[in-house]
């Protein structure tokens, strides 16, 4: 099989098919990669963008029955800032574990609120309380028995999550309302208590008196300047793999003179 060659000047392009296949196949294969990262940087901004205008915008009442709702309705009202009155419900209150502020471990406090002249509930993370040398001992801490106006964010915990829980105990304790929990999980707390929960939930706003402990709330999203550079990056293969193909198949060659 003749290999292809193309003549400019004193300059010749002749690619080996070893070096065109892999061209062929990179470069696209790159190009792919950065694109998935920058769609994941522009996805994560949109989140970001819509947290920080819900901080500032009026707060909205609380939506009731949303028990049984799309996922995509639910999801509508991801970080809408939302007012609520009610009282706690301390019987059926946990503590969510391994969560850090300052470089401490502690945990997040998560109080059903029942939605005042309502049979609904509401989850609200009150926020952060310090856990004790001896993680095996529970933390005290106050929780109001009078009436509360809430102010928060809505919270729509991950659906995906992961766990180190022994699998078998887990399965034992199903149908026990643990107090401490790894992982923020509405729907199986919805089958633990006996009353109606709304798929949504709150964390308290920093001025939001309600019972409230340390709320230094993290920003959703993370790392878009991470994802932005490694698109960058990806992109950058692929102009280097071009070059590196551009530059191993071309050749200089001498001019031949006529000789008489």
């Amino acid at each position: 099989m003749k290999q292809l060659q193309f003549r400019i000047h004193q300059y010749v392009f002749s690619p080996s098919l070893l070096g065109t296949l892999l061209t062929i196949i990179c470069i696209p294969l790159f190009i792919k990669f950065g694109l998935w990262q920058y769609h994941k940087a522009e996805q994560k901004q949109l989140i970001q963008n819509a947290y920080n205008q819900a901080k500032t915008d009026s707060a909205l009442p609380f939506p009731l029955n949303m028990a049984g709702k799309p996922d995509l309705l639910v999801e509508d009202w991801k970080y809408k800032k939302v007012k609520v009155t009610g009282t706690y419900e301390i019987k059926y209150q946990f503590l969510l574990d391994n969560q850090v502020e300052d470089d401490r471990v502690g945990y997040h406090v998560i109080t059903p609120l029942k939605i005042e002249n309502t049979k609904q509930y509401v989850l609200v993370n009150r926020g952060w309380i310090l856990a004790k040398d001896d993680h095996s001992e529970l933390p005290v801490f106050d929780t109001p028995n009078e009436i509360q106006e809430i102010t928060g964010q809505v919270w729509v915990p991950s659906k995906k999550t992961f766990s180190l829980e022994d699998k078998s105990v887990s399965t034992a304790n199903e149908k026990i309302l643990q107090p401490v929990w790894q992982n923020m999980n509405i729907a199986k707390y919805q089958r633990l208590v006996p009353f109606a929960v709304s798929p949504l939930a709150i964390k308290l706003d920093v001025q939001s008196e309600g019972g409230g402990f340390v709320r230094n709330w993290q920003v959703p999203v993370e790392r878009i300047a991470t994802n932005m550079g490694y698109a960058y990056q990806w992109f950058g293969f692929a102009l280097a793999t071009l070059l590196i193909f551009i530059y191993m198949s071309v050749s200089k060659v001498g001019i031949e003179t006529k000789q008489d």
